[in-house]
């Protein structure tokens, strides 16, 4: 039975009970398969409600990529896997032209062309191969010998990496990483959880998961995430948040000139903004407050700070700087 739902409600307040409704029917949905990673699943979904792209990162077990091909098969959205190895080539991502029968120059679309991206162990691959990405991480399109081939709406880049084996990888640029809204961390499951995990993957378990919502859906709730309102103190403090982890500025803490070469950039003022307003809406508010901003506040900046030396020898990490200054 198909229990897609359609968006078309009379007003702002009842579209964001549309969007809370869509979002725990989605839950309910993931934890057919998913146990656990509560609150990794719902940083996913607001990232997808905010038009973002993510970051998964975590040891290898964790569910990262059954996590991101389950959110697929349950949004009526195209999905494609890409296995980034180190002789990937940019081309492989995007397409190339090929020489059709009639002997024209064609465009052959590559994986990019799908609604949903899997990119896996995004860091296995070089630079250049990489870089094939960041075009259509912004810009939702892709250039080839000079023509522009738009990607299909809405799109997400959910990319996988592997904290741990960093030998013969490639760490993302951090350009790039800012197109990311979260860099989302998994850690192992809880003891009762992981032993349901292994009950539920060593049986013969057969799990029909069901279409909730799709594209247009989708596209509705980002126009409403963008329309939610949100009181000058509230942007206030996230923008002064973001400020606040630039070294040498203005307001910076000591905690901030003692531990980071390099804060967060506008776009972080941005995604914090608009990750409170979705996550306010996904918990029954009309309009977010401070602590909207605090709980996407980690996943936000994460990715966005650079620790220097001496944080690394006080072993600080950059969650402990983050708890700091909120």
């Amino acid at each position: 039975m198909d229990q897609r739902t359609t968006v078309n409600y009379a007003s702002d307040a009842a579209a964001v009970d549309g969007m809370a409704s869509a979002y725990h029917a989605l839950r309910k949905e993931i934890g057919k398969v998913i146990v656990g990673q509560e609150e990794v699943v719902k940083q996913v979904l607001i990232s997808v409600f905010c038009d973002g792209h993510s970051l998964l990162v975590g040891v290898p077990g964790l569910a990262k990529t059954l996590l991101i091909k389950t959110i697929a098969d349950v949004l009526d959205l195209s999905f494609k896997r890409i296995q980034f190895t180190p002789d990937l080539m940019p081309s492989d991502i995007i397409g190339s032209e090929i020489l059709n029968e009639s002997r024209q120059f064609q465009f052959n679309k590559g994986p990019i062309f799908a609604n949903i991206i899997l990119a896996d162990e995004i860091n296995r691959t070089p630079p250049k191969t990489q870089a094939a990405l960041l075009e259509a991480m912004q810009e939702r399109n892709v250039t080839y010998a000079g023509h522009l081939h738009p990607l299909p709406l809405p799109f997400f880049v959910l990319a996988t990496q592997n904290p741990i084996e960093q030998e013969g990888t490639y760490p993302l640029p951090e350009a790039q990483l800012d197109r990311f809204m979260f860099n989302i961390s998994l850690d192992y499951l809880k003891a009762d959880e992981e032993l349901l995990m292994v009950k539920n993957t060593t049986s013969n378990r057969e799990v029909n998961l069901e279409k909730i919502i799709g594209g247009d859906n989708i596209r509705a709730f980002q126009k409403l995430v963008r329309k939610i309102p949100v009181a000058d103190n509230v942007a206030n403090y996230a923008v002064e948040l973001a400020r606040r982890t630039r070294p040498n500025t203005v307001g910076a803490p000591q905690v901030i000139n003692d531990y980071l070469s390099w804060g967060a950039g506008p776009r972080a003022s941005q995604f914090l903004v608009l990750g409170a307003k979705c996550h306010g809406a996904l918990n029954g508010k009309y309009s977010p407050d401070i602590e909207d901003v605090k709980a996407v506040a980690t996943p936000i900046l994460r990715h966005r700070i650079i620790r220097n030396y001496k944080a690394e020898a006080d072993n600080i990490s950059v969650e402990d700087i983050v708890s700091r200054i909120l």
